[in-house]
């Protein structure tokens, strides 16, 4: 059984920064996608950032991001430790919502199957 654990979030001011780190138990990340997404009160989910594995002996490792927040986010991925960050920086008040890691594995493309229980961050002006 497959279980996302998120954690990191918190209140900030404008331009501070945040990481949330998203830890996987069940399943290692070779093929799939982890991702980040967001949602705020009133608005749709949605998905910032994700890293997809082609799986395999070696598998190529894809970061791709959202245009709200390219060259704020950065998302990265640790192997070893099942875990996938998201470093957040020059937050602002706009980014405040409950951050939700999401997984799926063992295939390209699709819905997302496993979801953490969501972290705050608000982000004061």
């Amino acid at each position: 059984q497959v279980h996302l654990v998120e954690s990191g979030g918190g209140l900030v001011q404008a331009g501070d920064s945040l990481r949330l780190s998203c830890a996987a138990s069940g399943r290692t990340f070779r093929s799939g996608a982890m991702g980040w997404f967001r949602q705020a009160p009133g608005k749709e989910r949605e998905l910032l950032a994700r890293i997809t594995g082609t799986g395999g002996v070696a598998p190529t490792y894809l970061a791709e991001y959202a245009d709200s927040v390219k060259g704020r986010f950065t998302i990265s991925r640790d192997n070893a430790k099942n875990t996938v960050w998201l470093q957040m920086n020059n937050l602002k008040p706009e980014d405040t919502a409950v951050y939700y890691c999401a997984a799926y594995f063992d295939r390209q493309g699709g819905s997302y199957d496993y979801w953490g229980q969501g972290t705050q961050v608000t982000v004061s002006s």
